[in-house]
């Protein structure tokens, strides 16, 4: 179902013009954003890989920020459905403006799912059908995705599938897919990453009979958490460098920021360095960074005294086979971590303050768990978690090569963020997979650090780096892959269900707005 109007719309091309860009007075270098320019031996960009460890440039807030560790944890409310009948579940969400108190003297404006940041949780289960209807309530189209489903292509969130103002669209989500994390953003194409910075976005939760039967910690002890960094104007809006602050006509951001725009405050769940307290017991974390640009390792301060802080027992696209155990997690954008946090090694009074090893003074901290009382231990973590049958060389029947880089195609004397040499064009197809065959993708960040992200299908990762080592985060199934600058993957893929045209792309938002996605059409 979709009422009102989208007018056909410029290409994407046709609306990245130099001169739709020029006409802020914005001239763009060869390699802009980067401080110094040029490249260094093995294509660096020189000096705009982040002492911070992602590439962007920092905003400082012209706001006072909180004090950290004094707002509790919000955790964002489960949506109920408006009618259950048969074996499916309908919900309806609207995309509108409302107010947060993030800061202490100000409220904050955001676009939000129901008017709040992040949206409310969709719990669901496996193999029920579901039917989202989006009202649009906003002064601009929108594009819901829903990040790590296998879904139609008419219902993905392609990003010219526009939900115009004042119009609904129904996605219909048919979840024949493992109980797994998800979530949904917008998805508008050159616009992504100011609207989800404004707010767009929530967690989308699967469940299935072989999760619940595993004994993991539930209830008030498994716990989403949605991280981002914001940086705040004086009167408590978000900060973003937008070319165009309507989001109405011209995308992009300012030179500066063409590489990532990163924050100086740490929100988790929409409360700046929020804290949590809670019993010396076993905890089900649900990470997942849904920042624009930044990459963060976690680690807890101090580390457990008995064994290791984190046990993964999920990644991207759910259960690993058996749990493993980290020190530290490093996470890069729309990545997520299902972990549990023993409790049990801290004792009464203790404050354990989750940390970002690569961020500096308030970005290296998260939030604070507080072990405010002893409670029983009802949850337990399986030797064996579920079954991965793990894809092989032995059935790849196509190799493909994926190069995501700033260069390789300029545009009326623009140097673009490309894959393959080439800027997003909808009308030109990157891939043609067969439906059930598997194919070998393998995958080169150049320039800078770029997660990598593929719609409609998981995959597994072969190997990071050369070799045959997926590296320490990237077991299981996955739907994004974390390479840092120069990095490259190799990954095993599958597109199962369903045919027609979906994307890859960075998932730095920034370099997603400025052209670097590709189509691919499975037939």
């Amino acid at each position: 179902m979709q009422t009102g109007t989208s007018p056909q719309r410029p290409s994407r091309r046709d609306a990245l013009r130099l001169g739709a860009l020029t006409s802020t007075g914005l001239a763009l270098p060869a390699l802009a954003g980067c401080s110094g320019g040029g490249l260094l031996p093995g294509g660096l960009l020189a000096g705009n890989q982040s002492a911070q460890g992602s590439a962007g440039v920092v905003i400082e807030s012209a706001a006072r920020l909180p004090e950290p560790f004094t707002a509790p944890l919000p955790i964002p409310p489960v949506l109920e459905p408006v009618s259950t009948d048969g074996d499916a579940d309908r919900y309806e969400l609207t995309q509108k403006v409302g107010q947060a108190q993030i800061l202490p003297e100000v409220t904050t404006e955001v676009w939000g799912y129901d008017g709040i940041f992040p949206g409310p949780t969709l719990e669901t289960r496996r193999g029920r059908e579901t039917v989202v209807t989006h009202h649009n309530e906003l002064d601009v189209p929108t594009v819901v995705h829903l990040h790590g489903g296998v879904t139609p292509a008419e219902h993905d969130g392609y990003p010219t599938d526009f939900v115009e103002p004042g119009s609904s669209r129904e996605y219909v989500y048919p979840l024949r897919q493992r109980a797994m994390t998800l979530w949904y953003h917008d998805h508008r194409m050159d616009f992504t990453g100011p609207q989800v910075h404004r707010g767009l976005a929530g967690f989308h939760l699967i469940r299935d009979d072989e999760e619940d039967a595993l004994g993991l910690p539930a209830g008030e002890r498994e716990i989403p958490l949605m991280i981002v960094d914001r940086s705040f104007a004086e009167d408590g809006s978000f900060l973003y460098p937008s070319i165009d602050p309507t989001l109405q006509e011209h995308p992009g951001v300012e030179e500066e920021y063409l590489s990532g725009v990163l924050g100086d405050c740490i929100l988790v769940n929409g409360a700046a360095w929020p804290i949590l307290e809670l019993t010396n017991t076993m905890y089900r974390f649900r990470l997942l960074n849904a920042s624009n640009a930044r990459r963060y390792e976690l680690a807890l301060d101090p580390p457990s005294a008995d064994g290791a802080s984190f046990v993964q027992i999920g990644s991207d696209g759910g259960l690993l086979a058996a749990p493993v155990a980290h020190e530290s997690i490093e996470i890069a954008q729309a990545e997520r971590f299902d972990v549990v946090v023993d409790f049990s090694a801290y004792s009464v009074g203790d404050e354990v303050t989750l940390v970002n090893r690569l961020g500096q003074d308030g970005t290296g901290q998260v939030m604070r768990f507080v072990v405010a009382r002893e409670g029983p231990e009802e949850a337990r973590i399986p030797e064996t978690l579920s079954e991965v049958t793990p894809l092989s060389r032995d059935e790849v029947t196509v190799e493909r090569e994926f190069v995501f880089q700033r260069g390789g195609a300029e545009h009326e004397g623009m140097t673009l963020w490309t894959i393959n040499g080439e800027p997003f064009d909808p009308d030109r197809i990157e891939a043609a997979p067969q439906l059930g065959e598997v194919e070998l993708w393998r995958i080169r960040a150049l320039n800078l650090a770029h997660p990598f992200h593929v719609h409609l299908s998981p995959f597994q990762v072969l190997s990071t780096g050369g070799g045959d080592d997926p590296g320490p985060y990237n077991g299981g199934w996955k739907d994004t892959v974390n390479l840092g600058s120069g990095g490259e993957a190799e990954i095993l893929v599958r597109f199962e269900q369903f045919t027609g045209k979906f994307v890859v792309h960075c998932h730095n938002l920034e370099h997603e707005d400025m052209m670097m996605m590709a189509n691919f059409e499975v037939f």
